[in-house]
């Protein structure tokens, strides 16, 4: 089928990616404070642009953070309304001297643009709006009602807009989300991601003494928290990456095996997938289960940080008055942040040494999510797909976790479609992510095609 739109934005592409290289210059790092101004331009840069492409009650939100962004058309009478979600904030630059071009100055090299938040999400969210763009410029009407709402904060836990979706607005009253925030399973092959984990992130404090000691006075008769979170630790798996925490694995909804035959048949390469993506002398993890069913479908438990006690150069015999450990957990279908973390709460108190006190903390959490791939929205998303890329459609789950996404479902009773154009190596939260030019061009082509079939 032409669609004029699609003519539309292949004719300004070199305008929108110019654009995009605007928006990627704003150094936009939702964590650092310093940035904060930072943000909010970047949230007025999407404001503005909705504005003059012909978005109408374009408006900031504040939130107890970074500013919501806003916008709506409503004129397509007995049309579905589609929200479409995307985050401007982006993560830290660090290590800046590992990055070929400086992280805010997007570079081109080798068919890709070069920058933080290349593709994570500065680039899939302008693919959003210009694909609006496309459509309002060529036909000054769009194939169904939009919503739109962008976030500041995805990258530090999404806090302002959960609490803002929670609230249920009328301004998100919605038939369906549009998520662009995901990948392509391989270069070339359309793919939506039905399924994602959730998560939930912890602190475990632990401590001994009231304060520091000497281990020369002390060692032998004071507890010492460094090894007693060791220990902590080291009893929350087992030598095969089994989690055991009782009734960790209790509620799981194991993939269908539809959906394993499914996964047997993408093109993945586990040996490049440990040299390329991951790097390590071997892959580890729970026996049984292939690497696709281990990142997708089993939860995990990792340990982050251990800050505290004395690193510095030297020697300090000192033994800590306490240590933290920074542990998360992804889950799957069927557990709930809820239950999951008091089973890991009351599991640590049990298995805590004596001598040392010990707090568990829940920093943030999300639910895991899975989307019933016959409902009418993912089935216009695999006919634009099809139509553009000339391929079936490939249905994967993601490992990681988008909390939004679980808000929309449990707040707004919307499925989302989930419909990003990232690239497996694209160096996401890493140094020199890019995005693929084709992708950033085919994206829009898609998003355009879905969003008028999703209007019939």
């Amino acid at each position: 089928m032409s669609s004029s739109a699609v003519s539309f934005a292949t004719r300004n592409h070199a305008r929108f990616l110019g654009e995009l290289k605007d928006l990627l210059r704003i150094p936009s790092i939702s964590t650092l404070p310093e940035h904060k101004d930072d943000c909010r331009r970047a949230a007025e840069f999407l404001a503005s642009e909705l504005k003059r492409i012909g978005m109408e009650n374009v408006r900031l939100i504040a939130t107890s953070g970074h500013p919501l962004v806003y916008a709506e058309w409503l004129h397509a009478s007995s049309k579905p309304t589609v929200l479409i979600y995307g985050h401007y904030d982006v993560q830290p630059a660090d290590p800046i001297d590992e990055w070929l071009s400086p992280p805010f100055e997007p570079a081109e090299r080798n068919g890709n643009i070069y920058a933080r938040g290349a593709v994570d999400d500065k680039g899939q969210v302008w693919m959003q709006v210009k694909a609006l763009e496309a459509l309002l410029a060529a036909n000054k009407t769009l194939p169904l009602n939009v919503r739109v709402l962008f976030e500041g904060e995805e990258e530090v836990g999404g806090e302002g807009i959960a609490e803002y979706v929670a609230s249920k607005p009328a301004n998100l009253k919605a038939d369906f989300a549009l998520v662009s925030d995901t990948e392509l399973f391989a270069p070339g092959l359309p793919t939506l991601c039905v399924g994602l984990r959730g998560m939930i992130y912890t602190e475990i404090e632990v401590r001994g003494a009231k304060t520091d000691l000497h281990s020369g006075m002390y060692g032998g008769a004071a507890p010492n928290p460094f090894t007693a979170i060791a220990q902590i630790i080291a009893r929350l798996k087992d030598d095969n990456g089994h989690i055991l925490i009782p009734g960790f694995y209790d509620d799981i909804i194991p993939p269908s095996p539809e959906e394993l035959a499914a996964w047997k048949s993408l093109p993945f390469d586990e040996e490049h997938y440990r040299m390329a993506e991951v790097g390590s002398r071997q892959l580890v993890g729970e026996s049984g289960y292939s690497v696709l069913e281990r990142t997708w479908a089993r939860p995990t438990l990792d340990v982050h940080g251990i800050p505290g006690g004395f690193t510095g150069a030297g020697a300090k015999t000192v033994i800590p008055a306490k240590a933290v450990a920074k542990v998360s957990m992804r889950l799957v279908p069927g557990m709930t942040p809820t239950r999951a973390f008091a089973q890991y709460k009351s599991y640590i108190e049990k298995i805590a040494p004596v001598g040392v006190d010990v707090d568990v903390r829940l920093i943030h959490s999300g639910d895991p999510c899975l989307i019933p791939v016959n409902n009418k929205y993912i089935q216009a998303a695999t006919h634009a797909l099809h139509e553009v890329w000339g391929k079936d459609t490939v249905f994967i789950r993601s490992g990681g976790s988008i909390p939004i996404v679980g808000d929309f479902d449990r707040h707004l009773g919307l499925p989302s479609v989930m419909m990003g154009f990232g690239l497996p190596d694209d160096n996401i939260h890493a140094p020199n992510e890019k995005f693929s030019l084709q992708n950033f061009e085919l994206g829009i082509r898609s998003l355009i095609r879905f969003l008028e079939e999703a209007g019939h």
